[in-house]
């Protein structure tokens, strides 16, 4: 599939009608997500045959990404019931499979899951100090592959420094920079739309790191 086409689809996509600020729902925009998981499986081959899961799915849009790029199994995982109900009216409109977990991902006790690849736009931890790094920390337990993760410019080296020497990364790299358009959808917001620096990290867990090494 064509990165145009894969944007073209996820555009189509409902969005929170009512989104929860406590959660820090904000949709991940067509834009950044066709391009997040087109490079998760051109440059690296992560998407296609592999088993995802999508952590803070909310509406499934970048669960629904991979399932369109041919991931084995797509499981998307969020605490707030009435996004896993888009995300699932969402993936039958695309006509793609995708399974659908309520959980809290810090929470989150999966024993002999097999998950190859994490991506994820996690709260940026304006609300609640921290929530993005407790999302990294888990992702880089769970998957075997690679995590992929959008996080705000500004917090790149805290995020480095944490992963490679707290989190089990053998790997941290950010593929590249992007603009998020952060529309108004709260009352606190002042302008009609923001543009936020974010980073595209591409997270190699040290296991699969070292199974490379030996192969």
């Amino acid at each position: 599939m064509k990165l145009k086409q894969l944007e073209s689809l996820l555009g189509s996509l409902e969005q929170f009608p009512t989104p929860k600020i406590e959660l820090e729902q904000y949709p991940t925009g067509p834009h950044i997500a066709s391009r997040m998981l087109y490079t998760a499986e051109n440059s690296f081959g992560d998407v296609s045959n592999k088993v995802v899961a999508d952590f803070g799915c909310g509406c499934g849009t970048l669960g629904l990404a991979a399932a369109l790029l041919e991931a084995e199994h797509v499981i998307g995982l969020d605490i707030d019931t009435e996004s896993l109900e888009i995300a699932a009216t969402n993936a039958d409109e695309l006509e793609v499979d995708m399974e659908f977990v309520q959980c809290d991902i810090r929470n989150l006790q999966w024993k002999g899951q097999i998950v190859d690849t994490i991506v994820m736009n996690p709260p940026f931890g304006t609300r609640k100090k921290g929530a993005d790094m407790d999302f990294l920390f888990v992702a880089l337990k769970v998957a075997s592959q690679a995590v992929y993760s959008l996080h705000k410019t500004t917090t790149r080296e805290h995020i480095k420094r944490a992963a490679l020497r707290d989190y089990n990364a053998s790997s941290a790299e950010v593929i590249c920079e992007l603009r998020y358009d952060v529309p108004q959808l709260y009352k606190f917001h002042k302008k009609k739309e923001v543009d936020i620096a974010v980073d595209l990290w591409r997270f190699v867990p040290q296991r699969h790191a070292k199974r490379t090494t030996k192969s």
